[in-house]
């Protein structure tokens, strides 16, 4: 039972490390393509009727980005740290990886079609989003803490 646990936690690592660092590499590059659009002056982005859209975007390069550092800090400690069962290492792997992607997809999509002053119906994934990450910390605080 033990290995059975040691083999989901390596694979579980792997996972969130190819994951955290792809994502890594593809929220820099929309954060390298945020500032082309600066230095372009590209008025989709910039004119002052686009500050929603802007926010989003800004919004989706951040939480993206930090999203995936996070994934990297799991996969480098999940092999470490803390007392899991093989269903709770699922679980929030599961977790981790879907907030992962809706809070940066939801904000995205709530700068595409944007109005003046709200965003896209896509911005209505980030709070799915937000109760996963904040499920999948309590969970890993748990199994620390035990």
């Amino acid at each position: 039972m033990n290995d059975d646990v040691e083999e989901v936690r390596r694979r579980l690592a792997r996972r969130h490390h190819l994951l955290g660092w792809c994502g890594l590499l593809a929220f820099l590059r929309l954060g390298v393509f945020l500032e082309a659009l600066h230095g372009f002056k590209a008025g989709f982005y910039l004119d002052l009727d686009q500050k929603v859209r802007r926010e989003m975007w800004t919004l989706a390069h951040a939480h993206g980005t930090l999203l995936s550092l996070v994934n990297i800090a799991f996969a480098a400690g999940v092999t470490q740290f803390g007392s899991w069962t093989a269903a709770r290492l699922k679980l929030t792997s599961f977790f981790l990886l879907d907030a992962a992607l809706l809070f940066p997809i939801g904000f995205f999509l709530g700068g595409i079609g944007a109005g003046e002053s709200d965003p896209s119906l896509g911005i209505l994934l980030v709070p799915f989003g937000a109760v996963l990450l904040f499920s999948a910390v309590a969970v890993v605080f748990w199994s620390g803490w035990k």
